[in-house]
Parts: C-alpha cells; structure tokens; sequence
C-alpha cells in the first residue's frame, strides 16, 4: 500500500492507476489508463496522463502538460503503445508527450535527469537520452534518436529519423533535417555545423590532450575536399584518431547515419 499519497479532490484517477509512495496529484488532473507513477512524483494541476504511461521516481510535472495521448500518426489504429519516463525529469508548462506506434518498437522514450522547458512536444517513437536540456517550444518529430547530454536552444524544430548525437548542442531556431555527430555544435535554418562542444566535452571529464585531437579532426574533416563519411572511410585520415574514443564515436556516427550528417558552414 503506498504511502503518503496526496491526490487533490477535483483529480480524477482510473482504476488501472498505480501511485507510489509520496506521490502528487494536482487539482483537476486526469489519469485515465494503465499508469504508474514513481515515488516521489509531483504531478502538478491540470495535467492529463492517459494510456500505457510510466513515470520513474521524483519527476515533476508542471500545469497544463499531456503525455501518453494516441501519436499524430495515421497508421496508429489504437493498439497498446507506451509512454516510458526515467527519473528526476522537470517537466515544464505545456509538455506534450505522445506514446509510440507499431512502426518501430512501440515507445517513446524519455530519460532521466532532463530538463524540457515550456511548450516542448516530443512525438511517437522518438528516444531522448539522459541529462538532456530542451528549451522552450522546441519540437521532437517522430523517431528522432537523441544522445545524452544534448542541448537544444529554443524554437527548434527536428524532422523525422534525425538522430543527434551524445553531446551536441543545437542553436535556438535551428531546422534540423540531418544527423548531428556527437558533441558537434550546429545551428541555422537549415541547419549546418559549426564546430565542436567543448564546454561539453569539458563537462564529461575529456581531457584536454583528447579535446584537442577532437577538434582537430573536425577542421580537417571541414576542409577536406571529402565528403564526411568518404573521409572516415579513409585510413590515412583516421589512424592518427584510432585511440581517440571521441573521434572513433564521431566517425561511427558519421558512417551509420541513413540520412546524412548536416553540412559544414561555408
């Protein structure tokens, strides 16, 4: 039996609802559907959960935000597709989160340790990694893969099966149409590279000896007559790199991209 719970008298709970122990419910919340909320929740009022959605421990949940509604997707037919969410996320005003679809394995997935700032729309099937901060009014289109760590500025907008890297650090306003490597910085409408995340590679413990060899590598990448992915195929461009785990998850990245990575500035 759990704990501590205290649910508001205007919210209205299904009975297929799981609380654990100090969770929350706000004023005139809804959760209707097969729902778990983690100890240690704080649902805010005014917020609607709905379907096959789990929240880990000590997340909060601020007004007015949706998660696990059907996806905006025309081939979703109501079948059972889930919402998962990690722990110790702030989830801003406005949120909405949609649960997956049978094209991909069902889910859509929020880490632990996020930040998503007001109005942020995560779409079915998308993955967001840990300790990621995505600002106001940026939205996740379906599938989009996204890396730990990543930094998204607001007003952002991403297209369907792009895939950000571990580290990187989008522009506010940016439209990102390709793959973002790891720790790479890119801004821009549509969207190019800039540059490296040093701030965030400083963050993760790098050294400065492997920065500099990242950084490095990029500008040789940048300049090279080749493109990205024929010049991480290239050995001579690459044995320098080959202890350089930073470098060699860059040029994986790179070769396994399917819709390519975005150009350099020019």
């Amino acid at each position: 039996m759990s704990q501590n719970v205290k649910v508001h008298s205007t919210a209205i709970l299904s009975g297929e609802v799981i609380l654990g122990n100090d969770v929350e419910v706000g004023p005139y919340s809804i959760l209707d559907g097969k729902i778990k909320i983690g100890d240690g929740t704080k649902i805010y009022g005014h917020t609607i959960i709905r379907g096959n959605t789990e929240l880990g421990v000590k997340n909060t949940v601020y007004q007015f935000c949706s998660i696990g509604e059907p996806p905006q997707d025309t081939s979703y037919k109501g079948e059972d597709t889930r919402v998962l969410i990690g722990d110790n996320n702030v989830i801003r005003e406005y949120v909405s989160i949609h649960r997956g679809t049978m094209k991909e394995n069902k889910i859509t997935r929020l880490g632990s340790n996020c930040l998503l700032m007001a109005k942020v729309h995560i779409a079915h099937d998308a993955v967001v990694g840990n300790n990621c901060t995505i600002v106001n009014s940026v939205n996740l289109a379906g599938h989009v893969k996204m890396g730990d760590r990543v930094i998204i500025g607001g007003g952002t907008n991403i297209g369907q099966f792009i895939t950000l890297g571990r580290g990187a650090y989008i522009g506010g306003a940016t439209a990102i149409d390709r793959d973002i490597p790891p720790f790479c910085t890119a801004y821009g409408n549509r969207v190019r590279l800039k540059g490296i995340n040093i701030i965030g590679l400083r963050r993760t413990g790098v050294s400065k000896q492997v920065i500099a060899e990242v950084v490095d590598f990029f500008r040789l990448m940048e300049s090279s007559a080749y493109a990205p992915r024929a010049f991480v195929n290239q050995e001579e461009h690459m044995h320098e790199y080959k202890d350089n785990e930073i470098v060699q998850e860059m040029a994986r990245a790179i070769r396994e991209s399917e819709v390519g990575i975005a150009p350099f500035f020019t």
